[in-house]
């Protein structure tokens, strides 16, 4: 049996505390992260360590978003404040969000680093990035910052 990353473990005990505290909404949405997170070393054959779960917990903050906008589109407000409070609790382990000023910053960097002069360098610029960055800032938006320096 593998370990636990230390991010996975810390997960796992909040939903124990919230077992025994009767917090039901928080223990369905932990429950559905340890799920999730399971689902994806079973998929990898392989341990999780922090990155791959923050990773993890990025994309279904993500879906979440994705899924209050379709709820709030259809006019199913009681649906969309479910998805919210999912998020919220998903949210509480991500590190904090990165102002735009430090995404600026580190697009810069990253594009010194890699000494990227044009858009067929983005790959590069992008691959820098991402261990930087997941789970700290809408990547989606790093790649238009990115792309916009390339370019500009």
């Amino acid at each position: 049996m593998t370990t636990p990353s230390p991010l996975q473990s810390r997960i796992s005990e909040d939903m124990k505390t919230a077992l025994r505290g009767g917090d039901k909404a928080r223990l369905g949405t932990l429950r559905l992260i340890l799920a999730g997170l399971k689902q994806l070393e079973v998929d990898t054959r392989e341990a999780l360590d922090d990155a791959r779960v923050l990773a993890a917990l990025d994309k279904m903050v993500k879906q979440r978003r994705e899924s209050i906008a379709q709820y709030r589109e259809a006019g199913r407000e009681e649906l969309a404040r479910a998805e919210e409070a999912e998020l919220e609790v998903i949210q509480a382990y991500l590190p904090q969000p990165l102002s735009e000023a430090e995404i600026r910053q580190q697009v810069e960097a990253a594009v010194a680093e890699s000494g990227a002069g044009s858009m067929k360098d983005m790959g590069r610029v992008m691959g820098l990035l991402k261990p930087r960055l997941q789970g700290r800032a809408d990547m989606s938006a790093v790649s238009a910052q990115v792309k916009a320096r390339l370019s500009g």
